[in-house]
């Protein structure tokens, strides 16, 4: 990763640290691909305060775990990407156990494998990898962005701040990303049950409310910009400069969180595939474009690519409430049911397969960038 990221311009301290992060975060790519299924498992039953209370437990471990390995052991930067590993194996053991325990499994069949395990692959793949694109590029975005802010004119305090402007996005996020979950799972139920105008009426609802969580997201965003970057830093040239982009991260929000829960919708609706045509026209059309010109051919620098961002979340919005808003809700319900219906209704009745089509329509919906994106 060194050498890339050295191919890439970036700055020597920099691509060590980072090399150092990324290979000790290598077996969470492996928990993360049991930890997704096991949460949309639970969710797609309604159990949802057990996966919140598995959360809760795993972070207070992680805050222990965190400072032995970090200051005790002295493992620096290698300690904190070793403490999420645990964090999301704690996470991972915690659910399995609940699962085993309370006899969740047995809801389901087991665990036991049968030929029927392996039936419908097909078209669970062909929405869930429109899914996995649509999360990819928005993320790989940002990641863009960052390796961007390594060319910049004072990279390390330019990554350092562009490091706390997306954990601040992401902790934001954590609102309109349950919304949209929420949001997904109603508008497939609906679908599943030939329900189009409620539908239709819980996707403007979402949508209403992921409003209102951009205008407060906006509000603490501004409110905070002078005081944000202290708790992470006693650095003034990274608390300056996270001040000054702080109200432009709130602007950002003010679109993200209402094109998040049309995410959730476009989701529930089993179409994923617009969600990603969006995003790729959105990021890579519209705002990277923006960044690299404001930011090196007319000099704003860091400020630059963060009103790239804007212009692309600005559009992503725009884009996703012409889709949702052209929608003809009583031809989704219909799709829904023929996504799975033939197969369904022929073996096991209506009822089960309307089921099946909800869980075939949402089953992608906990697909999350790293730090859990749309």
């Amino acid at each position: 990763m060194r050498p890339l990221l050295l191919l890439c311009g970036q700055d020597a301290a920099i691509a060590a640290v980072a090399e150092t992060y990324i290979l000790a975060s290598l077996p969470d790519l492996l928990l993360q691909a049991f930890l997704h299924p096991v949460r949309i498992y639970l969710r797609m039953q309604s159990i949802n305060l057990p996966l919140t209370v598995c959360a809760t437990l795993a972070i207070a471990i992680h805050l222990p775990i965190n400072y032995v390995l970090v200051t005790v052991l002295g493992l620096g930067v290698k300690g904190v990407a070793m403490a999420s590993v645990l964090a999301n194996l704690n996470l991972l053991l915690l659910l399995l156990a609940y699962i085993f325990f309370k006899g969740v499994h047995k809801r389901t069949g087991g665990f036991a494998l049968s030929a029927e395990s392996f039936r419908g692959w097909g078209e669970l793949i062909s929405l869930a990898l429109p899914s996995c694109v649509s999360v990819c590029l928005e993320w790989w975005w940002y990641e863009i962005m960052i390796l961007l802010c390594g060319l910049l004119l004072n990279p390390q305090a330019t990554v350092a701040s562009m490091g706390i402007l997306i954990q601040t996005t992401s902790l934001i996020y954590i609102f309109p990303s349950s919304l949209s979950f929420g949001v997904s799972t109603r508008v497939s139920n609906e679908l599943g049950a030939g329900q189009p105008e409620q539908a239709s009426r819980a996707a403007t609802a979402g949508i209403m409310l992921g409003f209102a969580f951009g205008a407060f997201a906006s509000a603490f965003a501004f409110l905070v910009r002078n005081v944000w970057a202290s708790m992470f830093t006693a650095d003034p040239a990274i608390i300056a400069l996270t001040a000054s982009v702080l109200p432009i991260l709130g602007l950002c929000e003010l679109g993200n969180c209402p094109q998040t829960t049309g995410c959730g919708v476009l989701r529930g609706s089993a179409r994923p595939k617009d969600a990603a045509n969006i995003n790729l026209r959105s990021f890579y059309l519209v705002g990277t474009p923006v960044a690299l010109v404001l930011a090196f051919w007319f000099h704003y620098d860091f400020e630059g690519l963060w009103l790239g961002l804007l212009a692309a979340q600005a559009t992503c919005m725009v884009r996703m409430l012409l889709v949702i808003g052209r929608t003809d809700w009583a031809a989704e319900a219909k799709r829904s049911r023929q996504l799975t219906g033939s197969d369904a209704q022929g073996k096991v009745g209506a009822a089960d397969g309307d089921e099946k089509s909800r869980l075939l329509i949402d089953g992608d919906a906990d697909i999350e960038r790293p730090n859990d994106r749309c």
